[in-house]
């Protein structure tokens, strides 16, 4: 046997490895499960909404029959996912554009509470990072400002 056979052994199995592995972490739509695991998300979640008292009027009089659909696709997009919602809606501002009309005094806790549960709900990864992640997310983009 040659002495150059384990050397190129080794560089097929490291340029395969390379390969074959990401080297990258998988994006936050990717680790909840992708598409799936955002609308579950989504449907738990305005079914939380509906149930709360303060939100239930938002989420039962002001959401169209598609909301739950957009809610997911929105959310699959800002954390990784294709960009779905871009495409059929025009993207974040249209988003902003849409829920600017709302107005009407803070419902930011109740509407975190509801995520965190519906993430359970859900059944997404109970891993610390990524609850950690995803509460982040939805208390950044619930602020009513800057502070």
């Amino acid at each position: 046997m040659s002495a150059i056979f384990p050397v190129v052994v080794r560089r097929v199995l490291i340029g395969w490895h390379a390969k074959t592995t990401s080297l990258a972490p998988p994006s936050i739509y990717e680790f909840a499960g992708g598409g799936q695991a955002f609308l579950a998300l989504a449907t738990a979640f305005h079914e939380r909404c509906l149930a709360d008292l303060d939100l239930n009027h938002v989420f039962s009089h002001h959401a169209g029959p598609d909301h739950v659909e957009n809610l997911a696709a929105y959310w699959a997009e800002v954390l990784g996912g294709p960009p779905s919602y871009s495409r059929l809606h025009g993207g974040q501002s249209a988003m902003l554009e849409i829920h600017a009309r709302e107005g009407g005094e803070s419902l930011e806790p109740n509407f975190v509470a509801c995520f965190i549960q519906a993430l359970d709900d859900a059944q997404l990864p109970d891993d610390p990072d990524f609850r950690a992640s995803m509460r982040a997310y939805i208390e950044w983009t619930t602020k009513d400002g800057p502070e």
